[in-house]
Parts: structure tokens; sequence; C-alpha cells
């Protein structure tokens, strides 16, 4: 397990298919992300019994909640390759108890720090709907800076937003 202030980093797999069912069936987890088609439950045990282990190109981890041991989300590195030392990283928390409460910002550090450290990476990208500004928030505060922004390319309740992407470098983590 990689470990952090308040959460641990740890594999997933296929007893974890419920809560990854859960959380992608809600709305309000899922409102500013790139949901795709809806899966049944069945669909996710055999996605994470059959995946490939974590490996330089693709890193998807649980995010655990110290004190009582619950999975509340997950983060992954994905797209990294050793030429560029780039790699991209996507988190949610679906357990909405734990929203707010600095899981997400500690969750975002450990992944970038074991990014950098672990597999040696220059630079960590993102993308996020401009209007999810609480996101930006905790990217902000971890050390991301804006790049650019995408025009109108997410739709969500009829309407087109933009999509902010963010960078960080190795040595400007916070």
């Amino acid at each position: 397990m990689v470990r952090g202030e308040r959460i641990g980093l740890r594999a997933m797999g296929p007893d974890d298919a419920e809560a990854l069912w859960r959380w992608n069936h809600d709305p309000e987890v899922m409102r500013w992300m790139r949901d795709g088609y809806e899966q049944n439950l069945e669909s996710v045990a055999r996605w994470l019994a059959e995946r490939p282990r974590n490996s330089y190109g693709d890193v998807i981890y649980g995010i655990e909640e110290l004190a009582d041991s619950q999975l509340i989300g997950l983060v992954m590195l994905h797209d990294a390759e050793p030429e560029t030392g780039v790699a991209e990283i996507d988190i949610y928390l679906g357990e909405k108890d734990y929203w707010g409460r600095g899981h997400a910002t500690d969750a975002m550090r450990t992944m970038c720090r074991y990014g950098f450290d672990k597999m040696r990476l220059h630079k960590i990208t993102l993308t996020v709907v401009a209007d999810n500004v609480s996101a930006q928030h905790i990217y902000k505060k971890v050390g991301f800076v804006e790049e650019g922004r995408l025009r109108s390319c997410f739709r969500r309740d009829g309407q087109w937003h933009d999509m902010v992407t963010m960078g960080l470098l190795e040595g400007e983590l916070r």
C-alpha cells in the first residue's frame, strides 16, 4: 500500500466491483466525468478481474481511508510513456461522506509523488471541466497550473462546457 496522510492507495480487484458500479451510477458522483455507457455489476467485476496488472503505462489504485479501511474512490495514472516521462491522472471519490475533508487532496499528492518518485515521471497532466471549480481548487493546491482550454467539448444536461488542461512538473508538487 502506498500511504498518504489520510489515505492509502491499493490495487483494486473484483471485490471492489460493487463500490465502483455504485459510484458509476450515482449522478452526483459522475456530474463532471465522462461516464460512457452503462455497465452491469457483472461486467464491472469481470473488467476488474481481467484487466492487466498495474504497469508503467497504466496504474489504477483504490483510495482507502486509513482510519476505517473503507474504499472511498480511485485514482489512476495512464498513458505513461518512459520515452516522454509524461502521464495523465484521473481521480474521483465515490463515497460522498468523504467529500470536502481533504481525502482527494491527499490522494492527488500521494499519487503524484508516486508518479515522480517511483515511475520517474517528469510531468503529470489532467483535464477538468471548467465549471468544476472544486476539483480545480484541489489541483491548484497540489501545484497544478492551467495550461490551456478546450472549448465546448464536454456535454452535460444539454449544455456544452469547456475543459481546462492542467499540468504539474517534477519539483512543483506542494
